[in-house]
């Protein structure tokens, strides 16, 4: 799923050119799922009704995860730049951080 700070209409926009058939990204939080505290809209994740040790973000600003920094994976802002490989850099630590996690949870490694 997706969290963005975004307004809903702008996020499901962004999500129609990513995943025009909803079979990656099912979910969608937007702006009316932040806190806002002095005009600033942060994500919350204690939102996702998910377990945290089991949860990362990524983001280019850790300032939309004020209470959950050790979760924050730091990204650079996306330039529009279609040969950007950023997020692709970060597939073997998600790997080791999903392989970590089942371990942790008994599941052994897959």
């Amino acid at each position: 799923f997706v969290f963005t700070t975004a307004k809903q209409d702008y996020a499901e926009k962004v999500l129609d050119v990513l995943d025009p058939k909803r079979k990656l990204i099912r979910h969608c939080l937007s702006q009316p799922h932040c806190l806002c505290a002095q005009g600033c809209y942060w994500k919350d994740l204690t939102r996702l009704s998910r377990d945290l040790a089991k949860t990362v973000a990524l983001d280019h600003t850790s300032q939309g995860f004020p209470t959950q920094a050790d979760n924050w994976i730091p990204v650079p802002r996306w330039s529009g730049d279609p040969r950007d490989e950023e997020l692709l850099r970060l597939i073997p630590l998600l790997g080791r951080l999903g392989r970590e996690v089942r371990a942790a949870a008994g599941e052994g490694e897959a």
